[in-house]
């Protein structure tokens, strides 16, 4: 029977991964494919990719690395996992290529977006897995402070949501499977969670917490450049799509004043 505290660290999980649902609650202010939408939402999912990647994921890495291993090599390795990140990614893509172009249709590259969408929440998974393993260690041990990483990590999920929404509704035209992707999503948060309390609470350390957090942004940056930068500027609105990358990095910040 699972102990008390270990059963509220698991509900603040459980409450910070649904929260992606809500950034999924965009797509019914939509009605029909608008190319202007689709654009800027691709271009804000790179945005908001780019900056967990870069603000959160690789900085608490360099901390987590630097604290179990000096500042030196927790440099080195950080960067050196952030590259290991980079390439499993180039090799995923590598077996699931991007359609192929037929200029005599007008194609335009990058156009599958169900497979964006798709690739997206991958990423989203691979990044709430270890963020649901730090709200419940930090839960488990102090029920404040897990509150406290609970409502920045609900709050900064809410954007990530978005990112998977989006492409998967535009890509199938159906509002139920734009959530159930988004849901699958933020699920990763408490089943990281379930994986501390059951597996993991004996190997859970700064080291490989560190590891696990850059190859994660390692992977979040290559989607975001390879992918949903791309995507958001082949529907001939690349200004739009540049200022909503920009407000993708801008808003994850600020997310963390709640």
């Amino acid at each position: 029977m699972l102990e008390e505290q270990a059963l509220k660290a698991l509900l603040l999980a459980l409450i910070a991964g649904m929260a992606t649902l809500l950034g999924a609650l965009i797509i019914f202010l939509t009605k029909s494919k608008n190319e202007k939408i689709l654009s800027s939402s691709l271009g804000f999912a790179a945005g908001v990719m780019l900056s967990v990647s870069f603000l959160d994921l690789w900085s608490q890495s360099q901390d987590s690395l630097t604290q179990s291993m000096g500042e030196r090599w927790g440099i080195v390795l950080s960067v050196f996992f952030l590259l290991l990140g980079i390439v499993f990614a180039l090799g995923i893509d590598h077996f699931v290529p991007h359609d192929k172009t037929e200029p005599n249709q007008n194609d335009k590259p990058h156009q599958n977006l169900y497979r964006v969408g798709f690739v997206s929440m991958l990423a989203i998974m691979l990044h709430n897995l270890p963020e649901g393993i730090a709200t419940f260690s930090a839960g488990y041990e102090d029920l404040a402070m897990g509150i406290s990483i609970a409502v920045a990590i609900s709050m900064h999920n809410i954007p990530e949501g978005i990112t998977v929404a989006m492409p998967i509704y535009y890509a199938t035209g159906k509002k139920l499977d734009a959530l159930k992707y988004t849901f699958i999503s933020g699920m990763a948060e408490p089943l990281g969670a379930l994986l501390a309390f059951l597996v993991l609470r004996p190997f859970i350390n700064s080291f490989n917490l560190g590891a696990i957090f850059a190859i994660v942004a390692g992977i979040m940056i290559y989607i975001a450049v390879e992918e949903l930068i791309p995507s958001s500027r082949q529907y001939g609105y690349p200004r739009l799509a540049l200022f909503a990358t920009f407000a993708g990095i801008i808003i994850m910040p600020l997310s963390h004043i709640f």
